[in-house]
């Protein structure tokens, strides 16, 4: 299984502005647990997500392992060139939403503007032996009255294998995702390009986890993306945020399908409690055997 903790998509959201201080030292601890990849930061501008405007002063601060991957998000090229100049970032991501009313209010683009600089980031990121992850945003429906069809998931997978995409996280950006939805999505789209890995980047209420998680997972899925307690969401999406899939529930799931993992889970509980300091109140992890 594929992990990755996403406390950029954790803090992005919250009101309060986070000490720099406090966030490396969050990262730092959530760097002990052993996830494949942690989503830590964001190159986008400090206006559109104040919270990550110190993303350049965190980077050289993160003791990395070698066994965990750092990524962070882009929306341009220009965010692109700032990132790649971190040695410790491996990994660019990049929203591409199946919604074109979300690809505007995302990142100021209608969808065609988008790909061709998916294009260019995706070269500038090969030159500098770094990988590129893009986000199916609103892969599952949206909430803007747009008619929703597999097969246009479908062409967007097939433009971007075109031109050597390898890494996209199928994302539920809103929540509307059901579980005939993520069947079929996960058992038609990614059998048809072998050479992309699919993953899933789920928003959620907390207590539909298992049942999307156990959709996926029926249908191949192997990548999964989550945050601590379900923090988070995406500021553009709508006005009321649909938090991340909740890792403490993805560790549940992975135990209770008898699933091997390589998370230290001593250390996933002081990362926890690092989290119930930044945002107040968290109830104590449980770890169901």
């Amino acid at each position: 299984m594929f992990l990755t903790e996403c406390p950029r998509d954790a803090m992005q959201g919250w009101g309060e502005f986070i000490p720099t201080s406090q966030k490396i030292d969050y990262i730092n601890a959530l760097m002990e647990v052993g996830f494949d990849v942690l989503d830590c930061g964001s190159f986008v501008s400090p206006k559109a997500i104040p919270q990550m405007a110190d993303t350049k002063d965190v980077m050289p601060e993160i003791n990395k392992k070698k066994n965990t991957k750092i990524s962070v998000i882009v929306a341009n090229v220009s965010g692109a060139e700032r990132a790649l100049k971190h040695q410790n970032i491996d990994i660019l991501g990049f929203p591409f939403s199946i919604s074109e009313t979300f690809q505007y209010r995302n990142t100021n683009k209608n969808q065609e503007e988008a790909f061709e600089e998916v294009a260019k980031i995706l070269e500038i990121s090969k030159a500098e032996n770094r990988e590129l992850n893009l986000y199916f945003s609103m892969a599952f429906g949206n909430p803007y009255g747009e008619i929703w069809r597999w097969e246009d998931v479908d062409f967007w997978a097939k433009r971007f294998s075109e031109i050597g995409i390898k890494n996209i996280l199928l994302s539920d950006t809103t929540g509307v995702a059901d579980v005939e939805k993520i069947s079929l999505l996960f058992e038609k789209i990614p059998t048809k390009f072998p050479e992309i890995n699919f993953g899933a980047h789920f928003h959620n209420r907390y207590e539909d986890s298992y049942i999307k998680l156990k959709a996926a997972y029926d249908k191949g899925c192997q990548r999964f993306d989550s945050a601590i307690k379900g923090l988070g969401g995406c500021p553009y999406a709508k006005d009321e945020l649909v938090g991340n899939m909740p890792t403490e529930k993805v560790i549940n799931f992975l135990q209770s399908e008898k699933l091997e993992h390589k998370l230290n889970l001593l250390n996933f509980e002081a990362a926890w409690n690092k989290a119930k300091d930044i945002f107040k109140l968290l109830p104590d992890f449980i770890c169901h055997t």
